[in-house]
């Protein structure tokens, strides 16, 4: 019997439970998955429990992503690349064993036809954690020319930019103060990474001001990575001037499917999964 979990704070909004049991079923397997709050300063000790208490492999969320990587025997390439993981092997030694899952979510998420208009095009990301590290590596591998970081903590961002271009150098990186964010004209594509709109968090408020969303182009994309509520105010705005939008649904069950893929060496049915979310969603 299999048996994961999740670690990060806050989790009362996760759907990773939900989407992985359903996983689970859709292959006919018998597994547990289990939400565990923790904090930063809790790490340690979460880490052991979870290495002594029969768990094979656990997910990694917000604000956790990058300092559980200091844990790490080992990571994947793109685990390397980007400095954050969110998903760990707990190998039969107890080592851990990182891997980057949400750039795969990231890029399969977004629509096959859109992904080649992004080469050469420009892209703006809200925040600087973990996971906005992931999407400037899967909007480097989609080969857009320029990435502007918007963050609060330009020091942060500038690491992450820095450690980006080593690996990226076709691609232009720059961070900006997040209050900068005036006219988004320029950008193909925009992606919030920041947890303002989520459920238990900031939810009903949008990243970006209504008036800079709508000097958007209308065949550019609004992404946001946030899925719980579905529809968040940056989605319902983009919406209501006719911005294409990406939920982050979508991206949580492919980074989800993938990680299962990678602790059992199987495939689930992600639609099975997408259901499981959205049944649990409309309670």
């Amino acid at each position: 019997m299999y048996k994961f979990g999740l670690i990060g704070y806050p989790l009362s909004h996760s759907m990773s439970k939900i989407i992985q049991e359903a996983a689970f079923k859709s292959i006919g397997i018998e597994g547990t998955y289990e939400i565990i709050e923790t904090e930063q300063e809790d790490l340690v000790s979460r880490i052991k429990y979870l290495r002594s208490n029969g768990f094979q492999g656990f997910n990694v969320t917000i604000p956790l992503k990058v300092p559980v990587t200091l844990f790490l025997s080992g990571v994947d390439n793109i685990a390397n690349v980007t400095g954050s993981a969110n998903t760990i092997k707990i190998m039969e030694d107890s080592s851990l064993y990182g891997y980057n899952t949400d750039v795969y979510g990231f890029v399969e998420a977004i629509p096959e036809e859109f992904r080649k208009v992004l080469n050469g095009e420009k892209a703006a990301i809200l925040g600087n954690g973990g996971a906005a590290r992931a999407i400037a590596v899967g909007l480097s591998i989609l080969k857009v020319k320029k990435i502007d970081i918007y963050a609060r903590n330009i020091i942060n961002a500038s690491e992450m930019a820095e450690a980006l271009r080593r690996n990226f150098p076709n691609v232009e990186m720059t961070c900006k103060q997040i209050e900068s964010l005036t006219n988004l004209s320029e950008y193909k594509i925009l992606v919030n990474t920041t947890p303002i709109g989520m459920r238990g968090k900031a939810m009903g408020i949008s990243p970006v001001e209504e008036n800079v969303i709508k000097t958007m182009s209308k065949d550019s994309v609004i992404y946001d990575i946030v899925y719980n509520p579905l529809k968040t105010e940056l989605i319902k705005t983009a919406k209501k001037y006719g911005i294409k939008t990406i939920q982050g649904l979508d991206m949580l069950i492919y980074q989800g499917a993938k990680a299962f893929e990678i602790w059992t060496g199987k495939k689930p049915d992600t639609l099975q999964m997408k259901i499981a979310a959205l049944e649990e969603m409309a309670e």
